[in-house]
């Protein structure tokens, strides 16, 4: 989902040398720990039952780490959700497809944590319509919430707190197994699901896959988007934890030096700029496998299914020791990557009335912590 923290590493690369106190103190003292308070507190705090579902379902996966959104609560035992507007993304997602995908995430987990305390989920989508060509005021989902002690849980759910979007370099000498895979796209619900780790075509597909990345990047308004998102060092990360993190010794002691400058971040000219390139493609060029979902149709409806279905995989993944991170960027609908948009949906064999919905990598990469978080109580419009 768009630009990473690793898009900005490479300043490091420019023979800056600066002292940084040891990995454990920065941990104890530096780390974002309130920001990822909610992977520990999932279910933990809350004695409403509508909390406790919340509490897992704002851990689910999000274009940006942009979190749109806004439960009520105002009547007993339902929950209605909304997207918070200024939460969008709208010069690399202007039809809001990516955020609406996140929000099928979010309604998934909370279904699943339902689930768990023996209740069902009566989800009624876009109750007042969908909305087109945005979201809009409408409500996104009607919950309510109905105890069925024969309810049955699903054991995907064991893995909520340990799911992650890795985007690290994966380990280029561990294939993912064709077994693992398959296993892995059992878990969606619908059947539109492909994959491949054939060496050859895994090559094509990060070329294409860099291809729109590296337009994404050398477009002015759709990097500027990501900019804007771009939280450095304990003290942003925690007053904003959402969008792109950057934190480590090395980060905050670039930032206190003033040297991991906004503005060199958005000029292509710069020595910045310039050193983050083979950081950034590290990633695409570590991929050993992909994964495709596709909807015959692109209505708000399918979107969520599509969500829904991608937390699904991203949990099984989890459950097989497989890493997955999105590649969202020639999925984007902004007019420069109209070439790369076209150029994939033809490698994966996407049919004109299909709708390509997600492309994922996946490897095995190194352990991470869970991306920050806004905690349950910033999530609730109304109580």
């Amino acid at each position: 989902m768009a630009a990473t923290r690793r898009m900005f590493m490479g300043i490091v690369a420019g023979g800056v040398v600066l002292a940084a106190t040891a990995g454990a103190l920065w941990v104890s003292s530096r780390d974002p720990v309130s920001a990822r308070r909610p992977w520990q507190d999932a279910g933990r705090r809350e004695a409403d039952l509508r909390r406790r579902l919340l509490s897992f379902a704002i851990l689910a996966p999000n274009p940006h780490n942009r979190q749109p959104w806004l439960a009520d609560l105002s009547v007993d035992d339902e929950i209605t959700l909304y997207c918070q507007h200024d939460r969008r993304l709208p010069q690399t997602d202007p039809h809001d497809r990516q955020i609406n995908i996140g929000l099928g995430c979010f309604l998934e987990l909370l279904a699943q944590a339902a689930a768990e305390e023996g209740y069902q989920a009566d989800i009624a989508l876009f109750p007042k319509g969908e909305p087109q060509p945005r979201l809009d005021d409408r409500p996104v989902a009607h919950i309510r919430l109905t105890q069925d002690t024969m309810m049955n849980r699903d054991p995907l759910f064991a893995h909520v707190l340990s799911r992650r979007s890795n985007k690290e370099a994966y380990d280029l000498a561990r294939p993912v197994e064709t077994g693992k895979l398959a296993e892995i796209a059992t878990a969606a619900r619908m059947p539109a699901i492909a994959h491949t780790n054939d060496p050859a075509r895994v090559k094509a597909l990060r070329q294409l896959a860099w291809q729109a990345y590296y337009t994404e990047i050398t477009t002015p308004y759709a990097l500027e988007e990501s900019i804007d998102l771009v939280r450095i060092g304990r003290s942003e990360i925690e007053a904003n934890p959402d969008g792109i993190d950057l934190s480590g010794p090395v980060i905050e002691g670039l930032s206190i030096a003033g040297l991991l400058s906004r503005a060199d971040m958005l000029d292509p000219a710069s020595s910045a700029f310039q050193q983050q390139i083979p950081i950034l493609k590290e990633p695409v060029d570590t991929a050993m496998a992909f994964l495709w979902l596709k909807t015959a149709g692109n209505s708000r409806s399918d979107q969520i299914a599509a969500g829904r279905d991608y937390v699904r995989l991203n949990l099984a993944a989890t459950a097989v020791g497989v890493s997955m991170h999105p590649f969202s960027q020639a999925l984007q609908e902004f007019a420069e990557m109209r070439p790369h948009f076209l150029a994939m949906r033809n490698a994966l064999a996407v049919e004109d009335n299909e709708t390509l919905q997600m492309f994922v990598r996946l490897g095995y990469g190194p352990a991470i912590e869970g991306a920050p978080r806004w905690p349950v109580d910033t999530r609730i419009r109304s109580a």
